[in-house]
């Protein structure tokens, strides 16, 4: 068990090339005791990473599970990068949305504050190309340097 003395850590990580048994051996290396899913929609054409399948399977390693849907990247702002591959007008375009989402913010603090090791969780393999990078940035700033973030390298 984690000492609650200790700095919280929040992880970021994305699914992109793992299959759901790779996917849990990462979670329980880093000693993840929450994943929060930060789809807008949290379905997957990819076996086990749907909500329902996700929160069955993260349940039986004793990980919680839970999905803010606020924090997801809204489709109109997905759809536009989609279209130009322009990723400072993504980024700058979700940063204002996340400017509005200060009640689901807010529910990440008191899970990070909670449970001291919470994963984030989105579909895209590297953490700097998904929004997920900007809401571990968030949380860096409120937490005023008590939070360490660390993106999982899920590829050698």
């Amino acid at each position: 068990m984690i000492a609650t003395n200790e700095t919280p850590t929040l992880f970021t990580i994305g699914y992109e090339g793992l299959d759901l048994a790779g996917f849990m051996k990462y979670l329980t290396w880093h000693e993840v005791e929450v994943l929060v899913d930060v789809r807008e929609i949290p379905i997957s054409r990819k076996k086990g990473f749907s909500k329902s399948a996700l929160a069955e399977a993260t349940a039986k390693k004793g990980i919680g599970y839970t999905h803010l849907k606020a924090l997801g990247s809204p489709a109109p702002i997905r759809k536009q990068l989609k279209d130009d591959w322009d990723y400072e007008t993504f980024f700058s375009a979700y940063e204002d949305y996340l400017d509005e989402q200060g009640e689901a913010l807010e529910a990440l603090s008191e899970l990070i504050e909670e449970k001291r090791r919470v994963c984030l969780l989105c579909f895209e393999r590297a953490h700097e190309e998904c929004h997920r990078s900007r809401v571990a940035d968030r949380m860096a700033e409120s937490f005023a340097g008590h939070l360490t973030v660390e993106p999982v390298k899920t590829w050698a």
